[in-house]
């Protein structure tokens, strides 16, 4: 009676059996697997038996894909905890004024007899830069202030504006923005506008923790410069 050759049947080929089942449970992946190798062995061929290399083979890939999905049942959960502690983390922030890149500015109107509060921004530069030219335009995108900053350095540089013109004058309450030209030897430097606003309220999304600041702006945790 001709006996059916199975031997053919390798480590892979179970491997893969057992990673096709990824939807079901560790328990039936391991069951089918032991079903399988218990068929192969009964089948195989009685003048070429398998070798001990390769059953060992077939085990110790068993045992890899089950620790592999175990690995990636304990990185899931740990991913969720990070979760958790970033968002306990960033609540801390709210009520808080956060640097991130923005580049609009909010006057109020002074109280009489005095001038306008001092707006604080910043400017992050990849490399120093020689020349740094700042402008603030009004809503309609007209230029009320050129402030020449001079150089850089790499990093977060601050800056200040006294809520004035350029001749003098203090300027309607209301938004206003500022841009940003920088360079060195007459090569552009890229720059990156950031200003300050108040963290209203933090949210887990599936992107990850996302601060709502009071300007109604929405940013990443990662984007957070500076907290004051």
């Amino acid at each position: 009676m001709a006996i059916t050759d199975t031997s053919s049947i390798s480590g892979a080929n179970a491997a893969s059996a057992a990673a096709s089942t990824a939807s079901v449970s560790n328990s039936d992946s391991e069951q089918r697997f032991l079903k399988l190798l218990v068929t192969q062995l009964n089948n195989q061929d009685p003048l070429n038996p398998m070798e001990n290399a390769e059953l060992t083979s077939q085990l110790a890939q068993m045992s890899t894909v089950s620790g592999i999905e175990k690995l990636n049942s304990t990185l899931s959960g740990l991913v969720s905890q990070t979760g958790s502690n970033q968002v306990l983390q960033a609540a801390s922030l709210i009520g808080y004024n956060v640097l991130s890149p923005g580049n609009t500015l909010a006057t109020k109107a002074a109280e009489e007899g005095k001038d306008p509060a001092v707006q604080a921004f910043a400017v992050q530069l990849p490399g120093t830069a020689a020349d740094v030219e700042i402008k603030i335009v009004d809503a309609s995108g007209k230029t009320v202030r050129t402030i020449e900053a001079g150089g850089m350095t790499e990093g977060v540089n601050a800056v200040t504006w006294d809520g004035k013109d350029d001749a003098g004058n203090v300027v309607p309450a209301g938004s206003y923005k500022f841009t940003v030209a920088a360079s060195n030897g007459g090569t552009a430097v890229e720059a990156t506008a950031l200003t300050f606003a108040q963290v209203a309220a933090v949210k887990q999304g599936a992107t990850g923790v996302t601060l709502e600041l009071a300007s109604g702006q929405s940013i990443a945790l990662s984007d957070v410069r500076m907290f004051l």
